[in-house]
Order: C-alpha cells, then sequence, then structure tokens
C-alpha cells in the first residue's frame, strides 16, 4: 500500500501556483498603470516601463547582468559566510560568559544601528576599495542577526535539562556541544535567513561606493541612474531582488535539510 499522502502534491503545487500568480497579477496590474499613465496622461514612457519594457532591457544586457550578478552574488555569500563564523563563536562566548556578554552585547547591537553609508566611508579610508572592502560591508551588515539569533538559542535552554547534565557530571564543553548546540540549531539557521537579505543589500550598497574593477550590481544601478536609463535600471533591480530570493531560497532549503539530518539522526540515536 503506497505511503504517498493526497494532500502532499497539492500543497506542493499551491505552494508554487499562488506566489506565481500573485506575480502574474501584480505584472498586470503594473502594465494596467503603466499604460494609463502613458496614454491618459500622457506621461513619457521612458519614465514609466512596463513589464514586458523591462524584460526586454533585461535581455538586451543580459551580458552584463550576468557578470554583474555573479560578482554581487560572490561577495554578498562571502560576507554571509564570515559573518556566520564570527557571528557564531561570539554568541558561543556570549554564551559561556555573563560577564562578557553584558560587557560586549551592546556592541553588537551598534552594528545594526550604524548606518551603512558610514560604514562604508571608514572602509574606503581603511582599507581603500575592493572585492575586500565589499565583503567586509556586508560581513558587518549580516553580523547582528547570527549574533543575536544564535545567543538566544544557546541561553533559551530548559533549566531541568541543565540540571540532568550537571547531576552527570557533563562538562562545560559537554554541555555546549550535546544540550545548547542542538537547541540552537534552529535559531541559528533563522538567523541566517535574516542575514541572507542583509548580505545581499549590503554588498550592493558597498558598491556603490566600494567597487574597483569589474562591475557588479551596485554599480550597474549607479551607471543606469547616470544614464537616466528607467527600463534597464528597473532590470538591474529586479535581477537584485531575484538574487536575494534566491539565495534566500537557498537558505531555507539548506537549514531546512540539516534540521531534518540532526533531528532524526537524534531520534535515531535514543531509538537504538
Amino acid at each position: 500500500m503506497s505511503s504517498h499522502k493526497p494532500g502532499s502534491r497539492n500543497f506542493s503545487l499551491s505552494s508554487w501556483l499562488i506566489p506565481v500568480a500573485v506575480l502574474l497579477l501584480m505584472a498586470g496590474l503594473w502594465q494596467g498603470v503603466v499604460t494609463f499613465l502613458v496614454q491618459m496622461r500622457g506621461l513619457n514612457a521612458g519614465l514609466f516601463p512596463g513589464p514586458m519594457a523591462v524584460v526586454e532591457a533585461g535581455w538586451r544586457m543580459r551580458s552584463d547582468l550576468g557578470q554583474a550578478t555573479l560578482l554581487t552574488a560572490a561577495a554578498a555569500l562571502t560576507g554571509l559566510s564570515l559573518s556566520i563564523l564570527f557571528g557564531t563563536a561570539t554568541a558561543f562566548v556570549f554564551s559561556q560568559s555573563s560577564i562578557v556578554r553584558r560587557a560586549l552585547y551592546p556592541y553588537a547591537v551598534l552594528l545594526q544601528t550604524i548606518p551603512i553609508i558610514a560604514i562604508a566611508q571608514i572602509v574606503i579610508l581603511t582599507l581603500g576599495r575592493g572585492f575586500q572592502s565589499i565583503v567586509l560591508v556586508s560581513c558587518i551588515i549580516s553580523l547582528f542577526p547570527i549574533i543575536t539569533n544564535t545567543t538566544t538559542g544557546l541561553l533559551q535552554i530548559d533549566p531541568d535539562l541543565v540540571d540532568l547534565f550537571r547531576l552527570n557530571r557533563a562538562t562545560r564543553r559537554q554541555l555546549l556541544v550535546k544540550l545548547r548546540l542542538p537547541s540552537a540549531l534552529p535559531y541559528l539557521i533563522s538567523g541566517i535567513q535574516i542575514a541572507s537579505g542583509s548580505a545581499i543589500v549590503g554588498a550592493i550598497v558597498g558598491e556603490f561606493f566600494l567597487s574597483a574593477g569589474p562591475t557588479g550590481l551596485g554599480s550597474l544601478i549607479q551607471g543606469k541612474v547616470a544614464s537616466f536609463n528607467m527600463p534597464e535600471l528597473c532590470a538591474v533591480v529586479v535581477v537584485a531582488t531575484l538574487l536575494g530570493t534566491i539565495v534566500l531560497g537557498v537558505v531555507t532549503v539548506l537549514g531546512e535539510w540539516l534540521l531534518k539530518g540532526w533531528y532524526g539522526m537524534s531520534l535515531e540515536g535514543h531509538g537504538r
């Protein structure tokens, strides 16, 4: 007898069809508004491009868009990887020492309040322009959610479980690896999901000020603004949005896979 659930396929289809339907509805509404403004109000069609004009512009510049997207993705993913590394390590330290946490956590919060433009200017003065500077800005912008979410997960432990580990004479390392880390994993993944969007934004904004060489999406946006080419500008913005969506989707899928694998192994181990 098949174990396939009848509702699972419907759920999978609806999870894709509904967003696609909303996207088509928004594109139709966009085209309708543009048609009204251009034909009824006599506004310049170049200032209000419709979705088809944006698609055509994107196709014309597909080579530049592809190269720029790869450069921005490389900077954002490198910055995100560094923020995961340093953010997780910082959260581990915060979870082990309340004194360190009280002393340094407010400065971690400051990372979220410093304007990204100010960060870019400081990086220019210290490191100059280039790929490494863009990566640094992306890392700084995406670091805060990693630190806060992971710290929260490491600290929100059932006190009874902590007492149980201590009764069994668990070391601090065993408490961290076998109790705190598994509990914090969903929080860490949630933080990475938030940070992935911030990393893309940080890389694009960093390219506004720090690019020195091949053109990323941020530099491409600047060029289209300077040339006042609205269809191509909108095409770059759409591609940047798609890049952020794809990165978030990949992070979400990998996070769900990791959680299933982790807790699946845990359950299997308990069942033996």
